[in-house]
């Protein structure tokens, strides 16, 4: 058995909505459990990061940093007028996950950007998003219909880390109606879907800093990508 001790610490950013448990509705932090499962089973321990009192060095803490899915990113944090299809944002979140990405690309800090996550990424470095792809008349597998995850096939770039770990091609998980337009300049498109929705980025000149559109918490037969973040903090933790 791992102990403790020597597994690494994951920080994952949370959503902040308004639920009902037993008796109570209010605000509360929350997050899929598949995204702990998946790092646990992959021999990290998973750490919660609200967007609330947002302070970037609590990354010192961590030993990598997991940026999850959740809802649109307001457009304004791109320059954007929004879609009509761009109705759930959460600009207090954008601005607690622009803080942290920056500070864990600044500390070369293995950070795995999930969805939403990716999109996050992106609009931080200066790129901006496509806010409803069957405008463009890609393909519907992308969100096939409500709280149902599509099955998507991307195609790698050869000499990336996405390919290291997943060859030339893989049939993920998504569920999104939005992606990257203007990719920006310090990333390196990695995989793309048949349509060529872009499906994955690389940060130029990070140890391990990856993005997907893709969710790999939902497939837990195919834990490779989280384990490779695990991997990666693993490395960190020892060398504290």
């Amino acid at each position: 058995m791992v102990s403790n001790a020597s597994r690494p610490r994951i920080g994952i950013t949370t959503y902040l909505e308004p639920i009902i448990w037993g008796v109570w509705e209010r605000d509360a932090a929350l997050l899929p459990r598949v995204y702990l499962d998946s790092v646990a089973a992959a021999g990290g321990v998973p750490l919660l990061l609200p967007p609330v009192g947002t302070d970037p060095t609590v990354l010192e803490l961590l030993d990598g940093l997991i940026i999850a899915g959740g809802c649109d990113v307001d457009p304004a944090s791109y320059g954007a007028v929004p879609h009509p299809e761009t109705v759930d944002t959460r600009p207090g979140r954008d601005e607690h996950e622009a803080i942290l990405i920056a500070a864990a690309l600044a500390a070369d800090l293995p950070l795995l950007a999930i969805c939403r996550g990716l999109q996050m990424l992106n609009v931080t470095l200066g790129g901006t998003l496509q806010q409803h792809l069957p405008d463009t008349g890609a393909d519907e597998q992308h969100r096939p219909s409500p709280a149902v995850f599509g099955r998507t096939e991307v195609k790698i770039e050869p000499d990336t880390l996405t390919a290291g770990l997943f060859g030339e091609s893989t049939t993920v998980h998504c569920y999104h109606h939005q992606a990257l337009d203007v990719v920006a300049d310090e990333l390196r498109v990695t995989a793309r879907a048949g349509d060529g929705t872009v499906e994955a980025v690389e940060v130029d000149g990070k140890t391990f800093a990856l993005g997907v559109q893709w969710h790999p918490e939902e497939n837990p037969e195919d834990l490779r990508l989280i384990a490779a973040l695990v991997a990666e903090g693993k490395k960190r933790s020892a060398g504290r």
